[in-house]
């Protein structure tokens, strides 16, 4: 991993959330810039217009909640946007401004299903934190889901294992970015469900050859 990233080296945050399910899915959207909606996705937005509302902060049993905080990392080169951060007041905590006293910040994350099997979901919650910690230069133990399906809400806790793949996932990210690298499909059962199915043709992947069996076979058929 790089010592830093600059500004214009930033990658979308929540890319993590791409590369975890289909690391070709990651490449079409943010190096081809193609992009499809499916019912999901779209579900999942009109979620998210719910909880956005920028600069907007309440105060409920001493949490101080506010939405849309942009946040970034230049350490792990990524930028994006918090659903949710909620302060709560703490000794070993930041200050904020207008507040009396310090809080301690703690991301939560708004899903528009239920919790997944795969590790997608909580790597991109344990990225805002990271990139949280480094903005405010505070540790942040556990971070926050919300599934809005079954309306539950479910705590994680942000390990060293969970930190370290983290970091794994953006260098390996910056590195496909770098070199404009689609990788080949790996069809699976999610690739019913991927937005990008259509521009993605998985089932025509076995019928693709490389362009130098391709030019023998011209030669030899003429």
């Amino acid at each position: 991993m790089k010592p830093e990233y600059t500004s214009d080296e930033l990658l979308p945050l929540s890319g993590l959330q791409h590369f975890c399910f289909c690391r070709r899915q990651w490449a079409l959207i943010h190096i081809e810039r193609q992009w499809q909606e499916n019912v999901l996705t779209v579900e999942g937005k009109l979620l998210h217009n719910r909880v956005d509302n920028p600069f907007f902060s309440e105060t409920r049993n001493g949490v101080i909640t506010a939405r849309s905080v942009p946040v970034a990392s230049y350490r792990l080169g990524l930028s994006g946007v918090c659903d949710v951060v909620e302060f709560t007041s703490s000794t070993e905590g930041v200050r904020l401004p207008g507040r009396e006293g310090t809080f301690s910040p703690a991301p939560v994350e708004y899903k528009r299903g239920k919790e997944k099997q795969d590790h997608s979901d909580e790597v991109q919650l344990c990225a805002q934190a990271l990139c949280l910690e480094e903005m405010l230069s505070i540790s942040i133990p556990v971070g926050s889901f919300y599934y809005h399906e079954i309306r539950h809400r479910v705590e994680l806790e942000l390990t060293r294992q969970l930190r370290d793949l983290v970091g794994e996932i953006s260098a390996e990210m910056h590195a496909y970015f770098q070199r404009g690298h689609t990788p080949r499909v790996k069809p699976s059962k999610a690739c019913r469900s991927c937005s990008l199915e259509d521009v993605c043709l998985p089932a025509l992947q076995d019928q693709v050859i490389p362009a130098s069996k391709y030019i023998q076979q011209q030669i030899e058929d003429g």
